[in-house]
C-alpha cells in the first residue's frame, strides 16, 4: 500500500463562503429595544423643542433613580435569589396558608412604606416573581403610594390632623379592600399567572429543571442555580429599568406642563360632579408623595373642598399615567384593569366620604 497524502481541493473565489454583511443603520435600529427607542426619541424631540426642559427631565429621571436605586437593586436581587435557592415555592406556600393575615399585614405595611406609585413597581415585581400570591401584593400595591411616616408628619403640619388621619386610614382601608377583593376573585379562578411573559419567560428550562429540587441556600455551588440567578437579575432588572425610565420621563413633563392652579379653579366648586372630576383629572395630573402636599394646599387655598382634594390626591398617587404605564408593562391585561378599577373606585369613595366627614 502506497502512502498517499490527501490534499483538499482548492477553493475558487466563487466557492468561498461570503462573510456576513454588516447590518446597516436600519438593521441596527430594529435590534434595539422598542421602549429604549421611545425614550431616546422622546429626549431628542424634547431637546429640539425645549433644551432646558430636556435637561430638567434628564435630571428629574436621575433624581428619581437616586431615591429608588437601593429598593430597585434589593427587589431585583431578592427576586433572583429566591428563584435560585428555590425559596420562592416556600414563600408562596407560606402566604397561601394564611391569606387573610397576609393581606392585613401587607396593607398595614404598605401604608407606612416609603414608596411612590412608580417606586413600588420593582418591589411588586420581586414579590410576584418570588411567588407571593396576588391578593397580599395588591393590598401592598394600593396602600403603599398613599402614605408613609414622613408624609404623615408633613401633611399634619400643613392640613391638620383630621385630613391627614383620614388619608392614612384611607390608605389602609383601600389596601384591605383591594387585597380581600382580589382574594375572592383569585379563589374563583381569576388572575392566574398575573406577570407578563417578558418577565417570567427567561430561563424557563432552568426553572423547570429545579422545580422539584429542595431549597439550596448556598446556590452558588450549583452552576444551574448560578446561571438562573444571573439570568433572572439581568432580565428583571432591564425590564424594570427601561419601563421606569419612560415613566419617570413622562412624569417630569406632567409636573412641568400641567397647570395645578387652573385645575384648582375647575374643581373648587361644590357641584356634585367635583369629586368624580377630581378623580378623572387626578390621573393625568400626577400628584405623588411630597410634591402633592404644597400643590394640594395651594388648590385648597383656591377653593377646592376636602372631598375633591382627597379624591384628587389619592387618584394621582395610585392610578397616575406614569405608574399605570409601569404596571401595564409588568402584569397582564386583566390584572392591570383590576388595578385601575381599584384605584379609581377607591379614590371616588374616599373623596365622597371625606366630603361627608370633613366638609
Amino acid at each position: 500500500m502506497s502512502d498517499t497524502i490527501f490534499t483538499p481541493p482548492l477553493q475558487t473565489p466563487a466557492d468561498t463562503p461570503a462573510s456576513p454583511a454588516r447590518p446597516g443603520l436600519l438593521g441596527r435600529l430594529k435590534r434595539l429595544d422598542r421602549v429604549f427607542l421611545v425614550i431616546l426619541t422622546g429626549i431628542l424631540i424634547l431637546a429640539a423643542l425645549n433644551r432646558e426642559q430636556a435637561a430638567a427631565s434628564i435630571l428629574f429621571v436621575a433624581d428619581a433613580y437616586s431615591f429608588i436605586a437601593p429598593f430597585f437593586l434589593m427587589s431585583v436581587l431578592a427576586a433572583a435569589w429566591t428563584k435560585a435557592t428555590g425559596l420562592d415555592r416556600q414563600i408562596a406556600r407560606a402566604f397561601t396558608s394564611r391569606p387573610m393575615t397576609a393581606i392585613f399585614l401587607a396593607a398595614l405595611f404598605g401604608a407606612i412604606s416609603p414608596f411612590c406609585s412608580c417606586g413600588v413597581v420593582p418591589i411588586i415585581a420581586g414579590l410576584l416573581s418570588a411567588g407571593v400570591p396576588l391578593a397580599p401584593v395588591m393590598a401592598f400595591w394600593i396602600a403603599s403610594p398613599l402614605m408613609d411616616p414622613q408624609i404623615f408628619i408633613l401633611m399634619a403640619a400643613v392640613f391638620g390632623l383630621p385630613f391627614t388621619v383620614f388619608k392614612a386610614a384611607a390608605a389602609v382601608v383601600l389596601g384591605l379592600g383591594a387585597g380581600y377583593g382580589t382574594h375572592v376573585l383569585v379563589a374563583r379562578g381569576a388572575f392566574a399567572d398575573p406577570l407578563k411573559g417578558a418577565v417570567t419567560s427567561c430561563c424557563g428550562a432552568r426553572k423547570k429543571a429545579l422545580a422539584g429540587a429542595p431549597v439550596e441556600w448556598g446556590f452558588w455551588r450549583d452552576r444551574e442555580r448560578v446561571a438562573l440567578f444571573r439570568d433572572e437579575s439581568r432580565t428583571i432588572g432591564w425590564f424594570l429599568f427601561k419601563w421606569l425610565t419612560l415613566a419617570f420621563l413622562i412624569e417630569s413633563l406632567m409636573v412641568a406642563y400641567i397647570p395645578a392652579d387652573q385645575v384648582g379653579r375647575w374643581l373648587g366648586g361644590g357641584d356634585w360632579w367635583a369629586i368624580p372630576a377630581a378623580v378623572a383629572v387626578g390621573v393625568p395630573a400626577y400628584l405623588n408623595g411630597f410634591a402633592a402636599i404644597p400643590t394640594i394646599d395651594g388648590l385648597m387655598d383656591l377653593g377646592m373642598a376636602p372631598g375633591p382634594a382627597m379624591a384628587f390626591m389619592i387618584a394621582g398617587g395610585v392610578t397616575s399615567i406614569p405608574a399605570a404605564m409601569a404596571v401595564w408593562a409588568l402584569v397582564k391585561r386583566p390584572t392591570f384593569v383590576w388595578y385601575i378599577v381599584l384605584g379609581l373606585t377607591g379614590s371616588l369613595l374616599a373623596g365622597i366620604l371625606a366630603q361627608a366627614v370633613l366638609g
